[in-house]
């Protein structure tokens, strides 16, 4: 009698067989699904040792981070979360994995993220008790019928055995699209946006909480995550990102 792990690997082979798996990239032959093959994966910006521990920007060097291993806009003005990651630099390799997921239904491509931010996290994970994705508004969320850092997080939770609470934040307001505008004015628009759903609090209370979503920019919409978590009684909240764009100034 067949287990069903060997069902689930014959079914799987019979599925490469007839559907063979390809590079969610450039589409070239793979030997699993959500694989990179070699040529993408050597244009691929991984953000790696040493990173601000703040914002998760790369240094260039050991001797750059400094004894804080913060970059200087952070020491000046430290954002609301604790530590933050991501796993790769936002460019043209990672925007074609980026944006697919979350303006071209490509949903498979959360996957294949969720494993390099597992890789980049992996300290935040170990040390969290509950991932909570950033929440769309519900206008936006009925356009696009999924949340892309929903998926992250549900991916992520898959592979680290962590809880995901995909509802605990709310948009409380639909806002505009923060792209082409300063980090000021981002601040402006998000201020007030986002709160913790009031079902939520108290199971939220006391958490150590990963915030989850696919790029940290300027980390107004992040930072606005925090604080509602924050206030809502939550011990700690890390960000953990696919991309870390680089940083804007006004």
């Amino acid at each position: 009698m067949l287990t069903a792990r060997a069902g689930m690997a014959i079914g799987r082979a019979m599925l490469d067989l007839l559907l063979p798996p390809h590079c969610p990239t450039c589409d070239a032959a793979v030997d699993e699904p959500g694989r990179l093959c070699v040529a993408c994966f050597a244009k691929a910006t991984m953000i790696v040792q040493p990173c601000c521990i703040r914002c998760g920007t790369g240094f260039a060097s050991a001797a750059a981070a400094g004894f804080a291993s913060s970059c200087a806009t952070c020491l000046d003005r430290p954002p609301p979360w604790r530590f933050a990651r991501a796993a790769f630099a936002y460019d043209e390799f990672s925007r074609n994995l980026v944006l697919p997921l979350k303006y071209g239904d490509r949903t498979e491509n959360a996957a294949v993220l969720a494993r390099h931010m597992v890789r980049a996290g992996r300290s935040l994970l170990d040390d969290c008790d509950l991932l909570v994705p950033v929440p769309l508004h519900w206008k936006r969320l009925f356009t696009r019928r999924y949340n892309q850092a929903a998926l992250l997080a549900q991916a992520i939770g898959r592979l680290s055995g962590r809880r995901v609470m995909v509802d605990a934040l709310v948009r409380l307001r639909h806002t505009p699209t923060l792209v082409g505008q300063s980090p000021t004015e981002r601040q402006t628009v998000v201020a007030g946006a986002i709160g913790s759903r009031p079902s939520r609090i108290a199971a939220l209370s006391g958490c150590r909480i990963v915030l989850v979503d696919d790029v940290l920019t300027t980390g107004a919409t992040a930072g606005a995550c925090a604080e509602a978590l924050l206030a809502a009684g939550a011990d700690t909240v890390d960000v953990l990102a696919a991309a870390r764009a680089a940083r804007e100034t006004d």
